[in-house]
């Protein structure tokens, strides 16, 4: 049985795909996969496109005699078939198709009672033809190579005798350790006595491997008894070993013990969960709670892309998320949004609520198509809450939110915004990406500076996080993040009347791609100086080697800027604690350009005829990481360059390495511990010199000759 990824995740991929290979804006339908082999009973793909409107069929089909090949797929095929087939639609452009099997898997014998058996061990093998059809004509096809076995049931009810375990220290589990049922044969139990051939015959060519499996080795290759006189090598008479044969390797290999009766109820108990302690003072991380003693709560997104409802909110940690559902029904109204809230000093403050109408919906909605569904007018949904919590010390002082509101039509897809932001004063609490050094994953920090007060104020780096209908105008940005190579894109909407205006075009698309970057200094670390130029590094740009666009009004431009690039060198500047310590040198960025064209369609609507029609163009943007090896080595010495003969690495004799451990070469241990003990041992020369025979022989000579 086939299983697939997320559905969003392959539909979003797909069209990403197919846009940037400029096919048509709306995905034609599909399966997902388009081939499967199965081998159970259930079996499940999904069919990713314009759903609307589309009705199934099922049909059986075989390879034609003259070709080959398989017959194409039809809308009015009717043939008998074991399989039911069902779907649901579960997205937007979404439908899970489900076949499941209508027969008993159970194989024939002289005590079945299905009527449906299956006379032989391979019960069903045939090929199945899915078609998704529109208008009574065929848009996508689904191919399914069955081959189901039959299911061996035992012929007995299940025996309660427990097997008796020899104990391993003397004797391996048995001759069989994957003999664990008595009087039954064990499923690619090949060395089972209990197995027939027939059941042998299905698993033969998978058997256990190894020990369990029943391949015991009992004379390994070192023992003296393994070898021939033939075979025998010079050295095997000396390093072979000599053992009785009931000391086998495998002894004790299994679990040594008893057997044991299992329970029924299970062996493992829930965590526990204490309740969380409200803190005195709240510190950076520390979780704000409610008068109650509850933790103060706001939908976020978890590591695992879900949403959240009551995610506790940090102290001084901000955050941005996204929650995307499927309104059906009207949603009950909002909780009561003016909660009282611990300070952290020992005072409540109260939230204060601010309404607003939305007026662009398009970054919150996106419609369904569904023809069961009723259309349903509901008011005052929320769209969006923005939190900004203003603080002192290790204190609140004042919680404000913005709830956007809207009336909106249902069945409708609605992406709830939420964010929480700390302001000390008219100062919002800056986030940080590393101390010195950046961490990966963390935001790229960039900067402009203030000519008047010679200050850096923080901008933006960012890359395109498009999402409904994917158009630059209503996408998102996310920032970049250090360490991460990623891409995106969207789609600009373009006429043919902007295609005579390439100038003018490559202008305004070069601004939509330079607006993704509008800083123009960027950190070196994680936790620059704000009022320091020398932590920051200037963000160059290349400069495009292209002929200027022509006019023309044959519905084509060349050279327009479709894509933006950054590209961020680091280098490792030493380390703390042991972990590498990273820096940026530079950032490029570049763009690159491609040909823009009008694809004239012969349908009702033909941008090449109507010059007001748009048509969807894509343009991209990335960045990539790229680090820079760092020569750690001292400057080498004019006299090494010119001494060709003191190069270690030229000549077999290193007198540079005469007293290695004493040299700075030496990274065994702290340079410190290496110097002490170098001088120990010279004092310990010295000492056994002194004390020692020759200087006793020279003193006495020396007394001798000064008688």
């Amino acid at each position: 049985m086939t299983r697939l990824s997320s559905s969003r995740v392959v539909f979003l991929s797909m069209c990403i795909i197919l846009v940037l290979l400029k096919q048509e804006t709306i995905c034609n339908i599909v399966f997902q996969p388009a081939f499967i082999l199965a081998s159970g009973p259930r079996i499940s793909a999904f069919l990713v496109g314009n759903v609307s409107g589309i009705s199934l069929n099922i049909s059986v089909v075989a390879p034609i005699y003259a070709t080959g090949s398989l017959p194409a797929p039809t809308c009015n095929a009717v043939s008998q078939t074991w399989w039911n087939l069902s779907y649901e639609l579960i997205g937007k452009n979404i439908i899970l198709v489900r076949l499941s099997l209508n027969r008993s898997l159970e194989l024939c014998g002289n005590e079945t009672v299905a009527s449906d058996c299956c006379p032989e061990p391979l019960c069903l093998q045939e090929i199945l033809l899915v078609s998704a059809c529109a208008d009574e004509m065929p848009k996508a096809s689904l191919i399914i190579q069955t081959k189901v076995y039959a299911q061996i049931v035992p012929s007995k009810p299940p025996s309660e005798n427990k097997t008796v375990i020899p104990n391993q220290v003397f004797q391996p589990l048995g001759d069989c350790p994957c003999d664990i049922s008595p009087v039954e044969c064990d499923i690619l139990c090949c060395c089972d006595q209990d197995c027939t051939q027939e059941l042998l015959g299905l698993f033969e060519t998978q058997c256990l491997p190894g020990p369990f499996g029943g391949s015991f080795n009992l004379v390994p290759d070192y023992q003296c008894l393994a070898q021939s006189s033939e075979n025998n090598p010079d050295w095997f008479p000396f390093l072979c070993v000599t053992s009785p044969s009931d000391n086998n390797p495998f002894l004790g290999l299994f679990y040594n013990g008893g057997t044991v009766t299992p329970k029924p109820s299970p062996s493992f108990k829930a965590q526990q969960v204490t309740d969380a302690v409200p803190p005195i003072n709240y510190r950076q991380g520390d979780p704000i709670f409610t008068i109650a003693d509850q933790y103060f709560t706001i939908p976020q997104k978890s590591g695992l892309g879900q949403c959240v409802e009551n995610a506790p909110v940090a102290f001084l940690v901000n955050f941005e998320s996204q929650c995307m559902r499927k309104l059906q029904s009207c949603p009950s109204p909002s909780d009561n949004l003016r909660v009282n809230v611990k300070d952290g000093r020992g005072g409540v403050v109260t939230v204060n609520v601010v309404d607003e109408v939305a007026r662009d919906l398009r970054v919150f909605l996106s419609n369904v198509s569904e023809l069961t569904s009723v259309p349903q007018q509901c008011d005052d949904v929320v769209l969006a809450l923005r939190y900004t919590l203003y603080w002192r010390e290790n204190g609140l002082t004042e919680i404000t939110v913005t709830r956007t509101t809207a009336s909106i039509t249902l069945p409708v897809f609605l992406t709830s915004r939420y964010s929480a932001l700390f302001v000390n004063g008219n100062e919002i609490s800056r986030s940080f990406s590393g101390n010195p050094g950046y961490q990966v994953k963390k935001p790229v920090l960039g900067g402009i500076l203030d000519s008047d007060t010679a200050v850096i104020q923080r901008a933006q780096i960012n890359l395109w996080q498009p999402g409904g209908e994917g158009i630059c105008s209503t996408a998102d940005l996310r920032p970049v993040l250090y360490g991460i190579n990623s891409t995106s894109g969207c789609l600009i909407p373009v006429s043919l009347l902007n295609l005579t205006q390439c100038s003018q075009l490559s202008k305004t698309v070069r601004a939509v791609l330079a607006g993704l970057v509008t800083a123009t200094l960027v950190s070196r670390t994680g936790k620059p100086d704000f009022y320091n130029l020398a932590d920051w590094v200037n963000i160059s740009t290349s400069v495009m080697n292209s002929s200027q666009p022509a006019e023309g009004s044959s519905g084509e431009c060349s050279a327009v800027p479709t894509h933006l690039h950054i590209h961020v060198r680091s280098v490792i500047m030493g380390r703390v604690q042991g972990v590498p310590q990273k820096v940026i040198q530079s950032v490029e960025i570049s763009f690159r350009e491609t040909a823009w064209r009008i694809e004239c369609d012969m349908g009702m609507s033909n941008p090449c005829v109507d010059p007001e029609i748009m048509q969807t163009f894509p343009v991209t943007s990335s960045v990539t990481f790229t680090e820079n090896p760092l020569n750690a080595q001292p400057p080498r010495s004019r006299f090494s360059i010119n001494f060709t003969e003191f190069d270690c690495d030229r000549n077999d004799v290193c007198w540079p390495e005469l007293a290695f451990p004493l040299t700075r070469y030496y990274t065994g241990e702290p340079y410190s511990q290496a110097l002490a003990k170098g001088l120990i041992l010279v004092f310990f020369f010295i000492a056994a010199s002194v004390l020692g025979t020759p200087w006793r022989q020279i003193r006495q000579a020396w007394n001798n000759a000064s008688l």
